[in-house]
């Protein structure tokens, strides 16, 4: 009876933990999602950076050659100094834009000249509006890069 009892406990042990291993796996499986599940790419380049008086213009191209139309899309930038030290925040309105266009939108950083710059960060999404759209799925969709010698960064 004793052989019996153990043998039957084995195979109870061995069920619990094959279940437990399948449930481990399957949660592991649902966590794994493609990280293209937030839509097509929204390309953002820092393309040119010119004197104006005391302040940088900038040109940034927005790349939307793959994705639905924004009616907005409104981000927040910082520009660092060369040293690597915060030196202006600016929300900037990049909207509309149109289902699989590219467009140029200019702005100023104020107060800080462009040799003074030493990068761009694209430090949040404050806006994002048009189809299935929202502040998080668009900045997940952001890609940054810059023609410029400016490191633009998210």
């Amino acid at each position: 009876m004793n052989g019996q009892f153990y043998r039957r406990a084995g195979r109870i042990a061995a069920a619990g933990w094959l279940l437990a291993s399948v449930l481990a796996g399957s949660a592991v499986a649902q966590d794994a999602k493609p990280a293209a599940s937030a839509g097509p790419s929204l390309k953002l380049e820092l393309n040119r950076l010119e004197p104006a008086g005391e302040n940088c213009r900038t040109y940034l191209l927005v790349d939307n050659a793959k994705g639905p139309a924004l009616k907005s899309l409104k981000v927040d930038l910082f520009a660092f100094d060369t040293e690597g030290v915060a030196q202006k925040r600016l929300a900037v309105e990049l909207g509309p834009v149109q289902e699989r266009k590219t467009v140029v939108r200019l702005f100023d950083f104020p107060g800080i000249t462009c040799p003074k710059i030493g990068h761009v960060l694209l430090n949040d999404v404050l806006a994002c509006e048009g189809g299935e759209a929202s502040r998080e799925s668009c900045l997940e969709r952001i890609d940054t890069s810059s023609k410029t010698g400016t490191e633009f960064a998210r």
